[in-house]
């Protein structure tokens, strides 16, 4: 019997297995991700993580030098590596592995839902040393490199096929937005069995279709504009705006990934620029309150088999300081912004370290 994955070993400590199985269609659908820059030079990239449960994510700290062994869709030990450098982020359903975080050379990755889009590429027993599951790109980029031009040089090099994600029974689709220091930004796709590297020079990601096709979709909205629109006159008739706001009137605002693609390329191009970096992480907070999502906004017509509605959430909201190594984040039972500062950790360490994002929201009385 092959032995059992660190994803499952994962789900048997938290005991949250059958859980899973019953919500396995709430995936993380409406994941919106963005990137600011500062005017001294800092680089924050953001985003917020939507599904249908608690995914029970930690904070969680990866140290240099632990031993990886990927998965693969046969059980067959997938490749061996060892973390070069030492990354912090958040990790979910009890999971070693991070969903989205920084290192501590300043690059940043993220896993974002990419549903009917997503075809990894095809498995043999002969790829099994070169091959990971989906859920470990994210890891296996900022174990190991320091620059997108390395992850560009690097990433061909790894097999990514279709794993059946443990007690959910299905293979996730993703894709994953990578950013560094200096500004350079990508999204990796999979798509038709093949890898596709894309430049991503607004920073910005949701999910599907294709990031090629929404780039495409931007020439959609070429009467945007950051400015507002000038009166027009009609004859005798003079048609002056009804208030601020009407240069990017008619921007879509519903939950669709081509729409919330729309206005997180227009509200990150068009907030002032921030002075520092810690300026550019609260900026990127107030641009995400934008995709926040309220449980039952977005929901399925069906209930699930329990009588549940089945309805996406922001279940939390992440930020990363590129140039301060830092993580910042949010959850939906409480809105205060906690940090973890990788480079006063151990960075060194022999094993993962959690910290919990528990907590409920505190409200402070200003009257006795």
């Amino acid at each position: 019997m092959a032995k059992p994955s660190a994803f499952t070993r994962a789900l048997s400590v938290v005991g949250i297995g059958a859980i899973l199985l019953s919500c396995a269609a709430q995936s993380a659908q409406a994941c919106t991700g963005i990137r600011l820059v500062a005017a001294d030079g800092t680089v924050v990239n953001a985003r917020t993580m939507e599904f249908g449960i608690d995914i029970q994510s930690d904070a969680m700290m990866v140290p240099r030098g632990f031993a990886r062994t990927g998965t693969t869709p046969d059980g067959k030990p997938g490749l061996k590596w060892t973390t070069k450098y030492a990354s912090v982020g958040m990790n979910g359903v009890g999971l070693p592995i991070l969903f989205d975080g920084l290192n501590e050379k300043g690059l940043a990755a993220g896993m974002f839902y990419f549903p009917t889009s997503a075809g990894y590429m095809p498995y043999s027993p002969a790829v099994a040393d070169k091959s990971i599951a989906q859920w470990e790109v994210v890891s296996w980029v900022l174990e190991n490199f320091a620059s997108i031009d390395e992850v560009k040089a690097h990433i061909g090099d790894i097999v990514v096929p279709s794993v059946v994600f443990g007690s959910w029974g299905f293979a996730p689709e993703a894709h994953y937005v990578v950013h560094d220091a200096s500004g350079q930004s990508i999204v990796i796709e999979y798509v038709g069995g093949k890898l596709t590297v894309n430049d991503n020079p607004l920073g910005v990601i949701t999910n599907s279709p294709a990031f090629d096709w929404h780039m495409t979709n931007l020439r959609n909205y070429l009467n945007f504009s950051m400015t507002n629109a000038p009166p027009v006159q009609l004859g005798s008739v003079k048609i002056v705006p009804t208030g601020q706001g009407t240069g990017m009137l008619g921007l879509p605002g519903d939950f669709t990934p081509p729409s919330r693609f729309v206005r997180a390329v227009a509200f990150s191009q068009s907030v002032l620029q921030p002075k520092t970096g810690r300026d550019a992480v609260l900026e990127a907070f107030h641009v995400l309150n934008q995709f926040d999502i309220p449980k039952g906004a977005a929901r399925d017509a069906e209930k699930d088999s329990h009588g549940n509605v089945v309805a996406d959430y922001t279940v939390w909201t992440g930020a990363a300081d590129l140039k301060a190594r830092r993580y910042y984040f949010r959850t939906y039972e409480n809105s205060q912004i906690r940090m973890v500062d990788l480079m006063s950790m151990a960075v060194d360490g022999k094993d993962i370290v959690k910290l919990s994002t528990k907590g409920d929201e505190v409200i402070v009385p200003l009257t006795k």
